[in-house]
């Protein structure tokens, strides 16, 4: 979105740090930020016991409304993932039980607490579920009340929807019911807690746009809606995502030993934009950090991680992280903090020996044997301090370092400690 000269703090602070792409009425939202509090939320809904990196863009936004005096609510969508967002998917998303998607919700909530303070003051941060609402509406009720706002010729042109039907693929009528689900949501709320904004990723404008116009279509109530650009890698790759699977927050879902190393290997041309999104760094130290060129840009990626690690799994647990990296890759000493995984050493034939590739296979840097094969090939690896070459080269127990563990190397940035049982 080009620049605009706002008044309100919540949004110039979410224009200087990146997080605007669209807005539905601009002039109108800034006036409300000005002169009142603004109640906005974000729908997360519960298809993993943990959120990723995907989703901390949308939690941020929520902390960055709430630093500039406003309300957040948390929406978890024990309703709507019973249906599934069709956005972006080329497949129906698989359909998960109630157990599932309330054990995923109680592994979801604990994230947030993170980032926002909760409680019951006038900008202190809730959290609802839609299934409060979705669950009692009856089939021709719904209809009823909601149904007579949307056209198909609307909703057929809808990126979720349009997108998945140019690429030929199927789209059930329970799928198509989703941006009407999400968008009595927005209603709901507005009328049960006073929300006015809805906020969300770029591919959620459709659904957002939807709320929007139900509320001022129903209730002639004010509502904005505001979106994030879609998040990529400066190598084009989707934020989150990497080759060894999701970035979880959860600590039980990834280490925070792993969540610091994601951070400080970002590539170099990142760097500054997820100061700006993910840290509370001012615009002046991230300026700084910007600045450092060489080497030390590698201060700027330490920068990064502690603040991001801090934030989620607080300071002892990034200055641990950043330690037990430091001592492996620039002082070449190894730390029980490191990620170790146990590789049953006999197997199921009793090999007394095992291969370089089988070693790496069992370390999780590789997503299979071949994988292992391939990156030894290409000389990425290292085991123990050395270089392999030969996949097929093969190492006892006894070859263990000091502390009965193999040291997996992967390129510059990876280490993984292999302990056999």
């Amino acid at each position: 979105m080009s620049d605009q000269n706002f008044k309100s703090d919540f949004l110039r602070t979410l224009q200087e740090r990146g997080y605007i792409h669209q807005i539905t009425h601009p002039v109108e939202l800034d006036e409300a930020a000005s002169s009142g509090v603004v109640t906005a939320y974000i729908g997360f809904d519960a298809t993993a016991p943990s959120l990723h990196v995907g989703s901390l863009i949308q939690i941020m936004m929520l902390r960055r409304l709430q630093q500039a005096g406003h309300k957040p609510v948390v929406l978890m969508g024990g309703g709507t993932t019973r249906v599934g967002d069709p956005t972006g998917k080329d497949a129906s998303r698989p359909q998960l039980t109630d157990e599932i998607i309330q054990a995923n919700i109680d592994g979801i909530k604990q994230v947030f607490a993170k980032f926002l303070t909760f409680g019951d003051g006038p900008t202190d941060a809730v959290m609802v579920d839609n299934d409060e609402w979705l669950s009692t509406f009856g089939y021709i009720q719904f209809l009823r009340d909601f149904g007579t706002h949307f056209t198909v010729n609307r909703m057929l042109a809808f990126d979720s929807v349009k997108l998945r039907l140019e690429r030929e693929q199927p789209m059930t009528f329970l799928e198509f019911n989703y941006m009407l689900m999400q968008s009595v949501d927005f209603l709901e709320l507005n009328r049960a807690r006073n929300v006015t904004l809805q906020m969300g990723g770029s591919d959620q404008w459709g659904n957002i746009t939807s709320g929007v116009d139900l509320v001022r279509r129903v209730d002639q109530k004010a509502a904005f809606g505001l979106t994030t650009p879609l998040l990529t890698t400066a190598s084009g790759g989707k934020m989150g995502k990497t080759a060894q699977g999701a970035i979880w927050l959860n600590a039980d879902a990834l280490s925070p030993y792993d969540y610091w190393q994601f951070w400080r290997n970002a590539d170099d041309a990142d760097v500054g934009k997820f100061l700006r999104l993910f840290t509370d760094l001012s615009m002046a130290e991230i300026a700084a950090l910007e600045a450092l060129e060489g080497a030390q840009i590698n201060d700027a990626k330490k920068a990064l991680a502690d603040a991001a690690t801090t934030m989620l799994h607080g300071a002892e647990a990034a200055a641990t992280a950043r330690a037990a990296a430091e001592s492996a890759f620039e002082k070449g000493e190894l730390s029980e903090d490191l990620p170790t995984v146990e590789f049953d050493w006999a197997g199921s034939e009793n090999h007394t020996l095992r291969t370089a590739a089988a070693i790496v296979f069992a370390s999780g840097l590789v997503s299979s044997l071949s994988d292992a094969r391939r990156q030894i090939a290409g000389g990425g690896i290292r085991i123990n301090g050395v270089k392999i070459t030969d996949d097929r080269m093969t190492f006892s127990r006894d070859g263990a370092v000091a502390d009965g563990t193999f040291k997996v190397q992967f390129g510059k940035k990876k280490i993984v400690l292999v302990r056999p049982i």
